[in-house]
């Protein structure tokens, strides 16, 4: 009877007896956000590690992050302002999350997430720190002593050109740029390596041209990649690692490591064992490049025991293909599990049952009596036809013919979670719903009832709601405003993609997002033409004065931004017209107090913004918080200019956070993103800079922040002074400082700067 690939290979380690002790090993250079087929290696080495087990030998299974290689590649996102770090060791080049202190870092613990969601059990260990403990010494002596036999081996093995004479299998961390990548060790004295930071050794970084001599110990540098690769063997204790066919190959990588393991460090040869790749939509998966599906993407799409599934099914030493956009790769996965499951749990075929155990994480669940398992293709069709999570119980009950145990509802929750995954990113079209670009005519057809509740809507569907939460409101809105279930999905399956029946409403709504919905209810109940955004806020796009960055649009969903620029103005001192304004306002918030102030909900989505950014808003109050709780405490107003003076009037009337910049120190275009971690402002009336974290939310310009926090200070460098001639104007949107509410402020600002300073306004409107 056929056995499973793992069980083979344990099979010949066991029986050749040359492999012990069973150490088995893998690694992975964390270079970025590793791709689905980098999980290929670790569970391979997992699933042998578990066959030597099941086998009854005991062993170790190690996993190395080599996290002392160069940054030799970046990701597409990170090309521009990382690319100086090219050539420097990953554990020392910065992460662009600042919760990590590297690349590396971010990069490893990132991937080690994914392989321990899949059940890989190994023990992580970092080259970075082998080699700072002085375990690579001895191997790091023994190869240096050894370079011309090492330069033969290359030659011999892979029919390579013989290096250059003076050439040693070393590179150190330059002492001066800390660069590894560019270093070229020329001398070994026994006791020190020679060395240069070479400008132009590799086309991928520039080296600084400095020379120096340092002993090759204790971390201050590195063996070369496949040097290194033995070195690991030896300095480990592994008897068996495989390698990917872009390493196997005759005269490869893995060949002369190999060779070297024997002939220089004298260590006996681990196990050698290829294997395929796998494929995304038939094209091989780069991590620096951007192709393929990320490995930490697999766990969101598929359960972990699916995910491990994927990998232990097809021989190792046959190309499998993983193409999940847009076709059934992954409900024809669901169905092929639910047959190992079932053959395990029946006494099934004996390569597909063992198949299913090798796939599951920890614990190998009992074997069941009446083996039955929601199919994943019906929950999804279920779900694409609006049934509920009752109406799928019922289904499944009648499928099964009997009431589900828990263990079957707790797959069938755990099916809906998924399914609902697929059908909203990765379902073909037919099982997709995806709004219609304009109101379907189908809304002709809308009762005053269901128009009722759809309107009802915009008042329940709260930024941020997820799926799950939007359709338990949902159903309580059908109670609350005693509309029909069937008919008030059947209004949201109209106004949206112009059908009577679809997915189910939450999930449809959440992938939308609020302002689209918003938008698309109220023209399906009346409202037609322009968009109801675009009825009451005047939207622009001036991608050449202004933009919002894509990761803040992401995180803060809701952000809308002001925008003017006005010419001409003259700045001086308060006048006594704008002071008597300022005056009958302060008097008219007699019955202002604190506690009053934390009920706006204007100043209530500052507060919540500045907690999402880690900061304490106590300590760093929001500009409409500030002003108007000097006027609640008594405190009196500060009195700066005509047009400082003017807008913060406005601010303290919308309790919206407004400001202006002069527009001759501006350099554009600006932008509102999120801060790099240690960069500097220089704020009004401060000597020294201030650095910024890297949530905070702040606006840009080519030479960096204006501004921090949202409009919380500004810089020096661009503030309106009696001199300023040209205004900036920013108004600031979040969560329930809505675009409506956003453009209603900038166009008071902008009529009160207008009065009091002049000039002519050149363009105004909101960005969202």
């Amino acid at each position: 009877m056929a056995t499973h690939w793992a069980d083979r290979i344990a099979k010949e380690i066991i029986t050749s007896g040359k492999y012990k002790p069973y150490w088995v090993d893998d690694m992975k250079t964390p270079s970025g956000f590793s791709h689905v087929g980098s999980l290929m290696g670790p569970l391979i080495h997992s699933m042998i590690f578990r066959a030597l087990k099941d086998a009854g030998k005991d062993g170790n299974f190690t996993f190395v992050i080599n996290d002392f290689d160069p940054a030799d590649d970046l990701l597409p996102e990170l090309k521009g302002k990382y690319e100086k770090y090219l050539g420097i060791p990953l554990k020392l080049a910065p992460s662009p999350d600042t919760k990590f202190g590297s690349m590396a870092d971010l990069f490893g613990s990132d991937f080690i997430s994914s392989i321990r969601s899949l059940g890989v059990e190994a023990e992580i260990l970092s080259s970075w720190e082998m080699y700072h403990q002085g375990k690579f010494d001895e191997v790091i002596r023994i190869a240096l002593d050894n370079a011309e036999k090492i330069q033969d081996i290359y030659q011999k093995v892979s029919g390579s050109k013989k290096k250059e004479a003076g050439w040693l299998p070393f590179q150190v961390i330059c002492e001066n740029c800390s660069k590894l990548g560019t270093t070229k060790v020329f001398a070994w004295d026994g006791e020190k390596v020679s060395y240069k930071c070479e400008p132009a050794l590799v086309k991928w970084a520039v080296g600084c041209g400095h020379e120096g001599k340092i002993s090759p110990f204790g971390g201050t540098g590195k063996l070369p990649w496949k040097v290194d690769w033995a070195a690991h063997w030896k300095v480990i204790g592994v008897t068996i690692e495989g390698a990917g066919k872009d390493h196997a190959s005759a005269g490869g990588s893995y060949d002369i490591a190999m060779t070297i393991c024997k002939e220089v460090f004298k260590y006996d040869q681990p196990y050698k064992f290829p294997y395929e790749f796998i494929l995304i939509g038939g094209r091989k998966m780069s991590s620096s490049k951007g192709l393929g599906l990320k490995a930490h993407d697999l766990v969101k799409i598929l359960p972990p025991s699916v995910g491990r599934f994927l990998f232990a099914r097809s021989d190792i030493r046959s190309q499998s293909n993983f193409d999940p956009m847009g076709t059934m790769a992954i409900p024809d996965l669901f169905d092929e599990y639910d047959k190992a499951w079932e053959a395990y749990d029946k006494g099934g075929y004996e390569k597909l049952a063992r198949t299913y155990v090798l796939s599951q994480i920890d614990k190998i669940p009992e074997k069941e009596k009446g083996f039955f398992a929601p199919r994943f293709k019906d929950v999804a069709n279920y779900l694409s036809q609006g049934l509920s999570e009752d109406e799928l119980l019922e289904k499944f009950t009648e499928i099964k013919g009997g009431k589900l145990d828990e263990s079957e509802l707790t797959i069938l929750e755990e099916r809906i979670k998924y399914a609902e995954v697929w059908l909203s990113d990765y379902a073909p079209d037919e099982y997709r719903f995806d709004m219609t670009d304009t109101v379907p005519e189908e809304t002709t057809k809308l009762t005053e009832e269901q128009k009722k509740y759809l309107k009802g809507i915009l008042k329940i569907f709260n930024e941020g709601d997820d799926a799950k939460s939007l359709q338990i409101s949902l159903y309580e809105l059908t109670k609350e405003l005693q509309v029909p279930i069937k008919d008030a999905f059947e209004s949201i399956y109209l106004a949206f993609i112009g059908k009577t029946r679809g997915p189910r409403a939450g999930m449809l709504l959440s992938k939308f997002g609020k302002r689209k919905v918003v938008e698309r209810i109220m023209e399906a109940t009346g409202k037609k033409g322009k968009s109801y955004l675009s009825q009451k806020v005047n939207l622009i796009d001036v991608p050449k004065y202004f933009s919002i960055d894509p990761k803040v649009k992401e995180a803060y969903p809701s952000v809308s931004v002001g925008i003017a620029l006005i010419k001409g103005i003259s700045v001086s001192k308060t006048n006594s017209e704008l002071q008597e304004e300022i005056d009958k306002f302060s008097d008219e918030q007699k019955n202002l107090t604190t506690e009053v102030l934390g009920s706006y909900p204007e100043i209530l989505s500052y507060r919540r913004l500045y907690k999402e950014m880690g900061i304490d808003w106590h300590s760093k109050r929001p500009g409409p918080e500030e002003l108007l709780r000097r006027v609640a405490l008594k405190k009196g107003l500060y009195s700066i200019n005509n047009c400082v003076d003017a807008y913060n009037l406005v601010v303290m009337r919308n309790r919206i956070s407004v400001g202006a910049f002069d527009a001759d120190k501006v350099v554009f275009p600006t932008t509102l993103r999120f801060a790099e971690e240690g960069d500097e402002i220089i704020l009004i009336g401060n000597k020294e800079p201030v650095k910024y974290t890297a949530k905070e939310l702040a606006y840009y310009d080519q030479k960096g922040g204006y501004n921090t926090d949202f409009n919380y200070r500004d810089a020096q460098r661009t503030m309106v002074t009696d001199k300023t001639k040209n205004a900036w104007i920013n108004v600031d949107g979040i969560y329930d400082t809505t675009p409506e509410k956003v453009q209603k402020t900038l166009d008071e600002a902008l009529d009160l700067i207008l009065k009091y300073c002049g000039g002519k306004l050149e363009f105004k409107g909101v960005a969202i």
